[in-house]
């Protein structure tokens, strides 16, 4: 045998089982990781402690992103959240697991819970996605019981702003109306779940990006997954979490393809009237990465049973 041919496929054997003891490594870790939009320490927390004891990441997102929407003092996501221009609260949600189901609940009345409401949905129904009358007497069917999801606070923010009835969102307040989130689990199984009550005082009816598979959440299992928070017609318009997963299927890190994700509305607008979009990516192999238009945003990371705040990097 040629020489120089036995080194090289001596070599190329040693090279190949250490890539495949790498990445054999990768597929049967054990570490979890849970990651949410914006401040919500508790929400996240409680997720990441459910991954800990072995859940599943579809039921650790959503009874993660429950504690916020059970939180009056959240005024963009479940009880307490800001009504439209009429004094009407209402939801919308969606949730996504690592085989690709998904379920979807837009403009849902008196109903707190509309994360898991998607999650009956895709479950126990032979549909996708169920809106308003018909989402609220299915919750009904299933159990779920009535809520004015106007509080006292929320109801004289409202009366305060029908003084003038201006409506211009405001970055990084009105504006991120959302809570995203993102589980990968003990089976390495990513899961993701998208809750929101929607801009403050939007027209009646107005549905955003949030329960929309693909734009508010998309995943799939053999790349990762992606979330998007903040004016969500212009995340809808580049189906923004769809486009990141992708990226990412490409070759790019969960980083690099929320990047271009943001640059790719970024490129669109003028920004004569700003606004704020960002986006929270994670990977097969626990890598995370997260962009957003203006600075100011935030998300949560439950990893090693640690808890914290990161800060995320913006184009401007």
């Amino acid at each position: 045998m040629n020489r120089r041919i036995f080194v090289f496929d001596i070599f190329g054997l040693g090279v190949f089982s250490i890539l495949k003891n790498k990445i054999k490594f990768i597929k049967n870790t054990k570490m979890v990781r849970s990651v949410s939009t914006w401040k919500t320490s508790d929400a996240n927390l409680k997720a990441g402690k459910l991954l800990d004891k072995g859940s599943n990441s579809l039921d650790a997102a959503v009874e993660g992103v429950a504690i916020e929407e059970s939180n009056p003092k959240n005024t963009t996501v479940g009880l307490g959240g800001a009504p439209d221009r009429t004094g009407i609260v209402t939801l919308d949600a969606c949730v996504m697991n690592h085989l690709g189901d998904c379920g979807s609940v837009m403009a849902v009345e008196n109903i707190v819970h509309v994360a898991r409401l998607a999650k009956d949905v895709m479950e126990k129904t032979p549909h996708v996605m169920l809106a308003g009358e018909g989402a609220e007497e299915f919750a009904y069917s299933k159990g779920y019981k009535s809520r004015d999801l106007l509080t006292k606070e929320s109801k004289k923010e409202w009366k305060d702003w029908l003084k003038n009835q201006e409506y211009k969102p405001i970055i990084n307040i009105e504006n991120h109306d959302t809570i995203g989130m993102l589980c990968l689990d003990k089976d390495n199984n990513i899961s993701g779940a998208c809750t929101s009550s929607g801009l403050a005082y939007k027209m009646r009816g107005r549905v955003g990006d949030s329960p929309i598979i693909g734009s508010g959440l998309f995943i799939d299992n053999k790349v990762g997954g992606a979330v998007a928070t903040g004016l969500g017609e212009e995340v809808v318009k580049t189906v923004g979490s769809y486009l990141v997963v992708e990226l990412m299927r490409q070759g790019k890190s969960p980083q690099e393809a929320c990047e271009i994700a943001v640059k790719r509305i970024i490129d669109n607008n003028k920004q004569d009237n700003r606004f704020q979009v960002a986006y929270l990516a994670i990977n097969k192999s626990g890598e995370v990465g997260s962009y957003s238009i203006e600075p100011g945003f935030s998300y949560m990371d439950y990893i090693n049973r640690e808890n914290k705040e990161i800060i995320s990097a913006s184009a401007y």
